[in-house]
């Protein structure tokens, strides 16, 4: 039984066509057009030959060219680095000798500063023995607060310290301030030194790299100015500023180390003769007290004497009113037994007027010598009272002297220079010396 296939459209459009075509189709050529294309083709390859002639000669030309070039361009960059090397490293030579006189000058200010350091620290011990010895002259009593001139003397001293504390405080502030400026200089000399020393090791490297190198490569954008570059005049001017600012700073450091030692003898010797003033003050007043003291106690004994005196002389009034009372006794009772006569006995004779007197004469007497030892009492009383305020003026000197001595013994502590300290210049280095730690202590 056959089968009928329905085949798609397309499929058997083709098979339409493929069997009603006989020959290829395409372009038929005449042998004309085959002999021309033949002499063109040998025409081309005759010019080709002869355009590839020319570039030869033309590369052979460049190659010669371009390696003469590469080779004066690589010997113009070496001589370039180590133009570049030499200068660099000429300003390294500088900035490292830079850098040394810079740490110099800051031990030498350091030093000086701990001098000023020491020399304010020491007026604190002359500060505290002047206040000291003024706490205890607060201790005098009544008539002894005196304002004299020892006082006056300390209180002077005082001032003075004060006034030379300040002074080698502000110094002391100076050499600070100093130093932070120098060691800020030197930081802007140790960084410009140490990128001279990295732009060396990175130029000396570059010196070194040729063809046969294992490190090179091509890199991108090598042409590229990077951020941050500088002019070689600016380069110049950066490193010539930081080398004149070090410098600058050295030579303020030097006049300012000359301005310090110089702080340090005129405040120790004005202090020294200011010490020297209040010792001798101080000395003064002591033999003023021991005078005054002496002359006391004499008056004291004087004053004793005579109150022992006196006592004996109202010793004695006492003793003459009691025998002039019993005398007056006696008196009374032959008068009043008189009184007892009888009748006409009782009479007025010689007798009785001779008693009368008595009576009235003892009686006078009596007065006298109570009067007397009542002078006497007030006399005793007055000389009691003026040896008590002769005793209290001496406990007042004594507790003085006392005093005086205690700040005599406190004032030892104290030592003076035995040298006064001229600096010495140093012409060359313009540098000064420090004052010896030669000292001796006060008598």
């Amino acid at each position: 039984m056959n089968k009928h296939i329905n085949l798609p459209l397309p499929f058997s459009h083709l098979f339409g066509k493929m069997a009603s075509l006989s020959v290829k189709p395409g372009q038929r050529f005449t042998m004309p057009d085959w002999q021309n294309n033949s002499l063109l083709i040998s025409a081309d390859a005759e010019q080709q030959r002869y355009n590839s002639h020319h570039i030869r000669q033309e590369g052979r030309a460049l190659r010669n060219e371009t390696g003469n070039q590469a080779r004066w361009d690589e010997h113009n960059t070496r001589t370039c680095l180590n133009d570049r090397i030499t200068s660099v490293d000429r300003w390294r030579e500088a900035l490292a000798r830079c850098l040394t006189d810079t740490d110099l000058e800051i031990d030498a200010l350091t030093k000086v500063k701990e001098a000023a350091e020491n020399a304010l620290q020491a007026k604190n011990l002359c500060l505290d023995v002047a206040i000291e010895c003024l706490t205890f002259r607060e201790s005098r009593r009544n008539i002894d607060v005196v304002r004299d001139p020892l006082e006056e003397e300390l209180l002077r001293e005082v001032k003075v310290i004060e006034k030379t504390k300040k002074e080698l405080q502000q110094r002391v502030d100076e050499a600070f301030k100093q130093l932070c400026l120098l060691k800020e200089a030197r930081q802007q000399l140790n960084c410009d030194h140490r990128h001279k020393v990295e732009t060396l090791e990175l130029d000396r490297q570059c010196m070194s790299f040729n063809v046969t190198s294992g490190n090179i490569s091509f890199k991108v954008k090598p042409t590229r100015i990077p951020d941050g570059t500088t002019a070689l005049r600016e380069w110049e001017l950066n490193s010539q500023c930081n080398k004149d600012r070090a410098e600058a700073e050295m030579r303020a450091s030097v006049d300012l180390r000359g301005a310090i030692t110089l702080s340090i003898a005129q405040t120790n010797n004005e202090l020294d003769a200011q010490r020297i003033a209040t010792e001798f003050a101080l000395r003064k007043r002591i033999r003023d007290v021991e005078g005054a003291l002496s002359e006391l106690r004499w008056q004291e004994q004087n004053t004793l004497e005579e109150i022992a005196e006196m006592e004996e002389e109202i010793r004695q009034l006492e003793e003459d009113l009691r025998k002039r009372t019993l005398d007056l006794k006696v008196a009374h009772t032959r008068l009043e037994t008189r009184t007892y006569r009888p009748h006409v006995e009782l009479c007025r004779d010689q007798a009785q007027y001779g008693l009368t007197d008595e009576v009235q004469q003892l009686e006078g007497t009596i007065r006298a010598l109570q009067r007397k030892r009542t002078e006497s009492q007030d006399a005793l009383d007055a000389l009691y009272r003026q040896l008590h305020r002769i005793q209290t003026d001496i406990g007042y000197k004594t507790n003085s002297l006392q005093l005086d001595n205690k700040c005599m013994d406190t004032r030892r502590k104290l030592v003076i220079p035995v040298e006064k300290f001229e600096p010495e210049v140093d012409a060359v280095n313009r540098t000064r010396n420090l004052p010896r730690n030669s000292q001796l202590e006060l008598a």
